[in-house]
């Protein structure tokens, strides 16, 4: 499976020894709030073991966050299907003892160069919950765009809350070699 590596961190696939650093490092209200209910809180050892071995990481769609050798976040992808399998959804996120250094705005646009460049995605999505300025600073500075705002969209630990769409659109269409098959001739 890939490794990707940028200025201060690996992108790999999870491995069964990160479970202690994942429990640590989401284990934390903050870090679970914007995130969805998938991701449980509190963030047991239990959990970290379960999804290290499980089939979003066993697939290939999450990768952990490695910085100075320790999983201290995740980033990955959900992929569309049937009609929208041109469309991949991204999420994201970072232990706390990590934010504020930047390091978000140079993964997000690693990952999604590298899944525009491995793959037939046209599209790339993700959603903010209101509230979270700094996952849309990210994005932004990642080539997204705002597309709009799911107003009164989900609730989340009984609040109701608002959620930003962005996307990042492919430069250009990835070439199809013509099918003779298809000639009007």
């Amino acid at each position: 499976m890939t490794t990707i590596t940028g200025d201060g961190f690996t992108l790999r696939p999870w491995r069964a020894e990160d479970a202690e650093a994942l429990a640590r490092h989401a284990n934390d209200e903050a870090v679970s709030r914007a995130l969805s209910d998938r991701f449980p809180f509190p963030y047991t050892r239990a959990d970290a073991e379960a999804f290290v071995v499980g089939p979003v990481a066993r697939e290939g769609f999450a990768f952990a966050i490695v910085v100075d050798g320790e999983a201290v976040g995740g980033i990955g992808q959900t992929p569309g299907d049937n009609e929208y399998r041109i469309r991949s959804q991204i999420g994201y996120w970072l232990g706390r003892s990590l934010w504020g250094r930047g390091l978000m705005s140079r993964i997000v646009p690693v990952f999604c160069d590298h899944l525009l460049e491995h793959s037939a995605y046209e599209r790339l999505q993700a959603f903010v919950l209101s509230g979270n300025t700094a996952s849309a600073r990210v994005l932004e500075k990642s080539g997204f765009v705002l597309e709009g705002v799911h107003r009164r969209a989900l609730i989340k630990r009984d609040e109701i809350h608002d959620i930003a769409m962005y996307a990042r659109l492919r430069d250009k269409p990835p070439f199809v070699e013509p099918d003779p098959e298809d000639d009007d001739e």
